[in-house]
């Protein structure tokens, strides 16, 4: 079931080929004068993707789950390719994708993109240079839209700004040499995720102008914007203008993605219809996509999307199987006329608990969860091994959450069990000799404060593709011979999210496969972002350098800080060896305490009918192939 690690390959010098050919569902749209012919759709320099086997047929509707609101990831994977650069289907070598070319000038501190001539949006309008300039200037340095800046526009604590060269060209500049930003602008980061899945927060780095101008009162004044909000039946205008920017709740907005929502996301059938000013080919000039539609169908339980699966109702899904039904998927693929495919992570966690080093709520449990002693006496008390056999069934690896060995990042092999075997006597030797002595009469440790027994609440997501509740109510036993109570509560995962970036939530529950990504996304890792469980008001403290959140107080939490703030300036090899660096104290800290990982339970169970075409035998689970996306799914299609 693990297969060869493989794709599409890029034809960047190929240049638009001299016959075009479109779907014919767009050609009787021609045909009908509703819409231009296919040369004038497709730009002067479209990108040419040669798909994985063969040129494949037009046609179909691609069946797929969904689990709710929060689930837009599910769709925003598969058609971001809406992004200045990519990445190949490895996730380790910068590729084109709306940029033709790019470079790095000034000894680092500029890097210039050149976009591709005749690109448009789903409404046939140009994509220019006006549409990163019109992001950068009305929506990024606009503090009602966005009140923090992303960490990816900033080198060293020093702000960058962009700059319009021409109609096709932009510069972005920074005070210091910021060999990163390639990495940022083509990876799994709020700049570079592009306009689809960047635009739902207002990032991406682009957004189409002609279109958002009109809701934004420099523009329209602010009466009108007003009016339009509450027409719209939006308290303001910057919910208003984050409603029209998100393509999963918009069917109106112009995209650059190979298909465009025409029912959203808050419906039972999220459902996406083929972009026909979509900019990119295969190689004998066929307008991609070739599939038609894309439909997925809400089931808001988990076993609910995986019995449709088992069932042959969808045709490709790689998001919400669950590993623990391996052996069902397996027993009922004949049936079904469908193949499993793994695609292992190189991350240590699947399901990490993001202990909050920020958390205010409760002073009295902010005084243990801090304590690095606790910590580790928590991790020591997870039987990891009986995790692995009732949930992983076997195929993980116990242990931390670093990266695996042969990963740049990794400080050593020893991380793997550095604090996280299990072992109960040395748990209770740490937690007693913090001071938690006390205990009741069922042998559960009291608060020092005199308000009964010490009671720490793990929160996890709905409907998340490895059973993050079931694992959590056993590392709730498992604490429970260490002395410790654990409450387990689940959240639908838009709530979870919010109630993480607010500073509410104690300990957290998610996966860490940004771990492998660290330069660029070090949630999983360090708290010096906003959305990181480790610690959300630190992050605000860091994005903002100091102005907003919660300074931290912790010698080693400033220390990995400035490690940090030190990469995007730093050649690979120094800036690996910074890396490595904060792994070690991380580890060391268990601000993130893993369970099991280097397996693939997230996002890596896929099932694909064997009527698919070009869908290859191995996914990268690397966060910048944001998978299956650099595997250009456009290229997909129906054998039959």
């Amino acid at each position: 079931m693990i297969g060869k690690l493989e794709g599409p390959t890029l034809l960047a010098d190929a240049g638009r080929p001299a016959k075009l050919a479109e779907a014919p569902m767009l050609a009787e749209l021609v045909k009908a004068g509703k819409l231009p012919p296919v040369e004038q759709r497709l730009p002067d320099e479209p990108l040419v993707v040669k798909p994985l086997r063969e040129v494949g047929k037009y046609g179909g509707t691609w069946r797929r789950g969904f689990t709710g609101v929060g689930d837009k990831e599910n769709g925003s994977r598969i058609v971001s390719t809406d992004k200045l650069l990519f990445v190949d289907y490895t996730g380790n070598k910068v590729v084109p994708s709306l940029a033709k070319s790019w470079e790095f000038r000034d000894d680092g501190r500029t890097f210039v993109v050149n976009l591709r001539k005749g690109v448009k949006w789903s409404d046939g309008q140009p994509f220019t240079a006006n549409d990163i300039l019109f992001w950068f200037e009305d929506i990024y340095q606009n503090k009602d839209l966005v009140p923090l800046p992303t960490i990816g526009m900033s080198i060293n604590g020093k702000t960058g700004t962009i700059e319009k060269i021409d109609e096709l060209s932009v510069a972005f500049k920074f005070p210091d040499p910021y060999f990163l930003f390639e990495d940022i602008i083509s990876g799994n980061t709020p700049m570079g995720n592009g306009h689809a899945t960047g635009g739902i927060t207002l990032m991406g780095a682009l957004a189409p102008a002609h279109y958002i101008k009109q809701f934004l009162p420099k523009h329209v004044g602010d009466a009108e914007a007003a009016s339009k909000a509450q027409a719209a039946g939006f308290d303001n205008w910057v919910n208003l203008v984050k409603f029209k920017n998100d393509w999963s709740l918009n069917p109106e907005l112009p995209v650059l993605t190979p298909w465009k929502t025409v029912s959203p996301i808050n419906t039972p059938a999220w459902t996406l219809e083929r972009n026909p000013y979509f900019w990119q080919t295969d190689p004998e000039g066929n307008q991609l996509p070739y599939i038609d539609k894309i439909q997925m169908t809400l089931a808001e339980k988990l076993d609910v999307l995986n019995l449709r699966a088992i069932a042959g109702e969808y045709d490709v899904q790689g998001r919400h199987e669950m590993l623990q039904m391996l052996p069902v998927y397996l027993e009922n693929a004949q049936k079904g006329n469908y193949t499993m495919r793994l695609d292992p992570g190189d991350y240590g966690a699947e399901v990490q608990l993001y202990v909050n080093q920020s958390y205010e709520a409760d002073p009295e449990i902010a005084k243990w969860i801090t304590n690095r002693d606790f910590r580790r006496a928590l991790s020591l008390g997870i039987e990891r091994e009986q995790l692995n056999e009732a949930f992983w069934l076997g195929t993980g690896t116990p242990g931390s959450s670093v990266v695996e060995e042969t990963h740049p990042h990794s400080p050593g092999p020893e991380y793997r069990t550095r604090w996280s075997t299990y072992d109960v006597k040395q748990a209770n030797e740490l937690l007693d000799k913090a001071g938690l002595t006390r205990k009741d009469a069922e042998g559960m440790r009291l608060r020092t404060d005199g308000k009964g027994r010490l009671r720490l609440e793990l929160t996890t997501i709905q409907a998340a593709w490895m059973d993050q509740t079931a694992v959590c109510e056993m590392v709730a036993q498992h604490w429970r011979r260490i002395g410790i109570q654990a409450d387990v509560k689940e959240l639908e995962r838009t709530l979870m999210e919010r109630q993480t970036e607010n500073n509410e939530l104690m300990i957290s529950v998610r996966d860490a496969s940004t771990a492998g990504s660290l330069p660029i996304q070090p949630n999983a890792v360090i708290p010096a972002q906003r959305t990181s469980g480790l610690g959300p008001a630190f992050g605000v403290w860091y994005t903002s350098n100091g102005r907003q959140g919660k300074e931290p107080t912790d010698p080693q939490i400033r220390k990995v800080f400035d490690l940090y703030r030190s990469l995007g300036s730093l050649p690979r090899q120094e800036r690996d060896n910074a890396a490595k660096e904060i792994w070690r104290i991380a580890i060391d800290e268990q601000w993130g305490i893993g369970t099991v990982g280097l397996a693939a339970a997230n996002l890596g169970v896929r099932l694909v009918k064997n009527t698919m075409g070009n869908v290859p035998e191995r996914l990268a689970q690397v966060r910048a192939a944001r998978h299956p996306g650099a595997t250009h799914p456009s290229t997909y299609y129906f054998k039959s």
